[in-house]
């Protein structure tokens, strides 16, 4: 179990205990069906917008808690640290990255339309940035939202798009002018249910397996210009605002998952005999399982002080790129190193250890590789 932070108020603990009882009632019983199929059933939606887990930083206007970013992310610890890597990157796509767009620069009619279905759950939002070819390079986007009268034109493919099978909403990166590079992206809203909208595969990962992440097809998908999210032009800029907290969210379910899989390896250790005793007392065991405890107290330490500039709105692109880049890679020496001490059961997908070390690959690569995240720490030298 996480232990109290001083990061966390009396509220926020009362989150936990819901976001607790919520993955045994509603996850827990079915997250190995999920696993099999490859995504979570819809109704889970529904009810995690019933009991207050969707964007629970929204206004209580359009069915928020009316909290901060802190609510988000004990939402994000609680469910990665109970191992469940599907729904609980598919809720933070929703929640902390596709939410935080809308909240800053949806109009006030876009979030009664939109923002409301959020947290309610009866609109999921995906948001589509990565095309084929294309990676973290998001100013060679090649999809086109083209301007005909008082509507736009969208047409393009994306692909890695979480919560592409089960969306209602695309929060879509379009390229609204001939500019190159940077210049000339915007940010528009489609919904799914447009004439030349298609959902493609619902693609097979190496771990998060009931997370759906799907490729998206837009042939000249009509929308009206209200469906534009912040001014057109801004949309890079927007995105570079944005990134910041997507990066924290990665930072800190590496954190949670890291400290689950190095929980479950100390309870393992204790058990498990060798050569007449349990593999704790061997030197060796206890010595490493320190150092990774080291990590672990220093992981959440920056966590905490990032947790803390962000809620005062100092959180840096820097600051971000380096929680991302250290907790995500802490994440993966460590759950490779607990794997080590359960022998040949931890290759076997029936110990959890072994879920948990293929759902660690992925957080080095998604919202900006640990090489982006070095280039960009490494220009403010």
């Amino acid at each position: 179990m996480l232990k109290r932070r001083t990061v966390y108020n009396e509220e926020h603990e009362l989150l936990r205990n819901t976001v607790r009882r919520f993955v045994k009632s509603e996850i827990a019983p079915h997250f190995d069906a999920w696993e099999r199929a490859g995504i979570v059933d819809r109704s889970v939606w529904d009810k995690a917008g019933a009991v207050g887990l969707l964007c629970p930083q929204a206004a209580t206007e359009y069915g928020g808690a009316g909290g901060t970013f802190k609510h988000n992310a004990v939402v994000i610890e609680e469910l990665a640290y109970a191992g469940v890597a599907g729904p609980q990157t598919d809720i933070s796509v929703h929640n902390d990255v596709c939410a935080g767009y809308l909240i800053r620069l949806g109009t006030e009619a876009q979030k009664r339309r939109w923002l409301c279905g959020m947290t309610s759950g009866k609109t999921v939002c995906a948001i589509a940035m990565t095309e084929p070819g294309t990676g973290s390079d998001l100013q060679s986007i090649a999809t086109r939202a083209v301007r005909l009268g008082e509507r736009l034109r969208v047409s393009g493919a994306k692909t890695f798009i979480s919560n592409g099978q089960h969306c209602d909403l695309v929060i879509v990166v379009a390229r609204t002018s001939d500019e190159s590079g940077a210049r000339g992206l915007s940010l528009v809203l489609v919904e799914t249910d447009r004439p030349g909208f298609a959902r493609g595969r619902n693609l097979e990962k190496l771990g998060h397996l009931s997370s759906d992440t799907s490729e998206l097809f837009f042939d000249g998908v009509e929308v009206p210009v209200e469906n534009l999210l912040g001014a057109e032009g801004t949309g890079f800029a927007s995105l570079m605002q944005e990134l910041p907290q997507e990066r924290l969210t990665l930072g800190i379910s590496s954190m949670a998952a890291a400290q689950k899989a190095f929980d479950i390896t100390c309870e393992y250790t204790r058990t498990r005999q060798v050569f007449g005793g349990p593999v704790i007392d061997f030197q060796n065991t206890r010595y490493k399982l320190a150092d990774l405890k080291a990590e672990l107290e220093v992981g959440w330490a920056f966590v905490d002080q990032c947790l803390e500039r962000h809620d005062r709105a100092e959180l840096t692109a820097q600051d971000a790129s380096i929680a991302k880049l250290w907790c995500t890679e802490m994440h993966g020496r460590l759950v490779d190193q607990c794997l080590q001490f359960f022998g040949g059961y931890g290759f076997m997908r029936e110990y959890e250890i072994c879920r948990l070390y293929a759902d660690a690959r992925v957080q080095r690569i998604y919202g900006g590789t640990s090489e982006i995240m070095r280039e960009l720490i490494s220009r403010n030298l």
